[in-house]
């Protein structure tokens, strides 16, 4: 892509210019400028919490780096089949919506609670015994890469899905409701693409 908000944009939901009938908009890493496939891998520019897209060359500069500028995203969501947490618990949480994800911000240097809304994504004052409570349930979560890695929770009409994902999934499943949402209560449209979402994650968790 030509910038890191290119990126960001994307993954945000927000409007972008259409390419013509036919055409393919090509994608560029944004640290060399090579050409990229369409699969390719990312990078969080952690100051900005911004997307970079990037070759693998120019990633793997990036493998195992803890501190600076840019963090390397991890490909792959791990599902976790035995999460434990009660709805007592996820009601401490105080969310407005069963759809939500939790990273640690290293900029922040706390661990931040983001769930999608038509806007965007929306941060919620993360009360802190609340969170502490779950990692003493579910130690899994200190293995958490802090910034480019986060719970992932759905709890929508009964489901009790659970992954350790990449931070730009997350933003993913943020853009496709700011795109697909309609009127007061999302549209039909919306959940479909919620479900077609998790599905996706889970086959290739």
């Amino acid at each position: 892509m030509a910038s890191s908000f290119s990126a960001l944009r994307r993954f945000a939901g927000a409007p972008s210019p259409r390419p013509s009938p036919g055409s393919r908009v090509e994608e560029h890493c944004e640290l060399c400028s090579v050409r990229l496939a369409p699969e390719h891998r990312h990078l969080l520019e952690t100051t900005k919490r911004q997307i970079v897209c990037a070759c693998d060359p120019c990633a793997l500069r990036f493998e195992n780096v803890l501190e600076g500028r840019f963090k390397l995203i991890p490909r792959d969501a791990r599902a976790l089949r035995d999460f434990q947490i009660s709805d007592a618990d996820w009601e401490n949480f105080a969310l407005p919506i069963n759809l939500a994800f939790f990273f640690y911000s290293t900029p922040n240097e706390r661990t931040i609670a983001l769930y999608p809304s038509p806007a965007g994504a929306t941060e919620s004052l993360l009360p802190l015994p609340a969170w502490e409570s779950l990692v003493r349930q579910n130690p899994i979560l200190n293995s958490m890469q802090k910034d480019v890695e986060a719970l992932l929770v759905n709890r929508v009409e009964g489901k009790r899905d659970y992954f350790l994902a990449p931070i730009d999934k997350c933003f993913e499943l943020v853009g496709t409701i700011r795109t697909h949402w309609r009127g007061l209560s999302g549209g039909e449209e919306v959940w479909r693409e919620i479900e077609r979402f998790f599905a996706r994650l889970n086959a290739n968790a």
